[in-house]
């Protein structure tokens, strides 16, 4: 069966897409496959969302392995392929690297599911290992797919760094970015009125009465 879409899906950008709006399902053919939708931009746009494709080729391509991934007894099967784009939508992609690695996710569960099921109906040794092996390698692919998919999202998320800061009796904190040489601290600010909050009553007592003095210097 020849996977040739039968949409035509602009190369501009996705129309908006309706919030709490269901993602149409995907027809199969003789033909190739089709977006069920009554509104055929609209239909495009929900798919394209669902698959975290940013273009025209490439919610064409992600369709087209997910239909092939999704073959069942020798033929593509429209239930596999509507439960494996409601994964990549619950996944959510967020670019077209991710929209790959999702995809190979799914696929890779359909798989093992797949394996899981030959396994069970093993008629003999052979069959039985042959099963278990690669319901074994798929089983253990899948969690370092997750495992790279939570370490890229990571990367473009922007780092917090918290520090603790401990101002001991008699001591001033530093407000400002800090750079240490050996045992030389500097500052590239003076300190604020936050600084001089934290100084003790006694002392700060001592300096307003300083900054008082008609000879003080502004």
């Amino acid at each position: 069966m020849t996977t040739a879409p039968d949409i035509a899906v602009p190369t501009t950008a996705a129309a908006p897409v309706p919030p709490q709006t269901a993602t149409p399902r995907i027809k199969l053919s003789r033909r190739g496959y089709a977006i069920d939708h009554p509104d055929r931009k609209l239909g495009e746009a929900l798919m394209a969302h669902a698959l975290g494709a940013a273009d025209r080729e490439a919610m064409d391509g992600i369709l087209r392995q997910l239909v092939k991934a999704s073959v069942s007894g020798g033929r593509p099967c429209e239930v596999n392929l509507a439960f494996m784009i409601s994964m990549v939508k619950s996944i959510g992609p967020r670019d077209s690297v991710e929209a790959m690695l999702v995809a190979q996710m799914v696929s890779v569960h359909v798989m093992a599911m797949r394996c899981a099921h030959h396994l069970a109906h093993a008629d003999d040794l052979a069959q039985h290992d042959s099963a278990a092996r690669a319901l074994g390698r798929l089983t253990r692919t899948f969690p370092a797919q997750i495992d790279a998919l939570n370490r890229y999202r990571s990367q473009r998320e922007p780092a917090i760094t918290v520090q603790n800061v401990k101002v001991e009796d008699g001591g001033n904190a530093i407000v400002g970015n800090v750079t240490q040489h050996a045992s030389v601290i500097v500052s590239d600010q003076a300190p604020s009125a936050a600084a001089r909050a934290l100084r003790p009553a006694g002392a700060r007592r001592r300096h307003d009465a300083a900054d008082s003095r008609p000879d003080a210097q502004a």
